[in-house]
């Protein structure tokens, strides 16, 4: 009886390998979306968030990292979206969207020397260099629906 089994290496080269990462969509309650600038790359504006360390889930990653970048304590309510994107600098890449809140006085500072700069911005007045992609998941997680979009991503535009 042969044994079904692929041999370690052949399994390992069929096992599809891609980086996480997660970011968190937060609103104030005027419906400003809290962004961040980086001081690395193209400087641009983003959400909060970042890569995945070994061993982190993809909730964990967004609460860590918005903790990381602006100082804040943030509960996660939903899972706005699940992007893949085959391009990452990395290679392919899994990109999670939650959107959340926090509570308490505490104001967002830049808390990382990832990060210059931080602020609100109403939707319909969204920073510059920001992402057609980074666009793409605050209009995604905006959206009062709880059913989470799953998309593909392909090459970044870059509105200046």
């Amino acid at each position: 009886m042969t044994d079904p089994t692929p041999s370690a290496g052949t399994a390992d080269a069929a096992i599809a390998r891609s980086a996480t990462g997660a970011a968190c969509a937060i609103f104030d309650r005027d419906g400003r979306v809290l962004l961040v600038r980086h001081t690395y790359g193209k400087y641009n504006w983003e959400l909060p968030g970042g890569l995945g360390e070994a061993g982190e889930a993809p909730h964990e990653t967004a609460t860590r990292e918005v903790l990381e970048e602006t100082g804040l304590v943030v509960e996660l309510a939903w899972l706005t979206g699940v992007y893949y994107e085959s391009t990452h600098r990395l290679g392919a890449m899994l990109h999670f969207v939650f959107r959340g809140g926090w509570s308490g006085g505490v104001r967002p500072k830049p808390s990382s020397p990832e990060i210059g700069d931080l602020g609100w911005w109403p939707l319909d007045a969204l920073p510059t260099p920001i992402s057609d992609f980074t666009e793409r998941r605050i209009s995604d997680a905006a959206g009062e629906g709880r059913q989470p979009v799953v998309a593909r991503v392909e090459a970044r535009r870059w509105r200046e």
